[in-house]
């Protein structure tokens, strides 16, 4: 059987995405360097500021809903029930600059953990999407409240 670690078209097949991070262990690592990040990077303050002092239940979520998400255990239902990304941050001020800094985050976790470039790539790309329909769903709302304020 062919080492799929490093071929960027079998991420996303299956469980590959999840295998190539490491699995659950791989996971919880990278959200320890996604949290560690946030907690110290000057572009992020804003977004780790939207998040509780104690990050252990925003990192435990973050786990279970990243492992269903790249084909692994759909754990997060099983724990927390269904999820609606956009939906569950639509009380947060997402704009540009929060979407990106999450983005670098994430960056800063996989390059810390030195994945292979391309499922660095390939997670980035991945996860730009739901962050940009966070960021989307936060305009849309401010949009609508200025017009219900009219």
């Amino acid at each position: 059987m062919a080492d799929h670690s490093a071929d960027t078209l079998s991420y996303g097949i299956g469980d590959a995405t999840y295998q190539a991070v490491g699995g659950y262990d791989g996971l919880v690592r990278l959200v320890d360097a996604f949290y560690e990040a946030m907690s110290m990077l000057p572009q992020a303050k804003r977004i780790r500021e939207m998040h509780p002092a104690d990050l252990t239940r925003s990192k435990d979520k973050l786990v279970h809903f990243l492992s269903g998400w790249m084909n692994g255990p759909t754990i997060y239902a099983e724990k927390y029930g269904s999820i609606n990304i956009p939906m569950a941050h639509a009380h947060l001020e997402i704009d540009e600059a929060e979407r990106d800094a999450w983005l670098l985050c994430m960056e800063f976790a996989l390059r810390q953990l030195n994945y292979p470039q391309a499922l660095q790539n390939y997670l980035l790309h991945q996860l730009s999407r739901p962050a940009e329909w966070i960021r989307e769903m936060s305009a849309s709302g401010k949009e609508q409240g200025a017009a219900d304020s009219v």
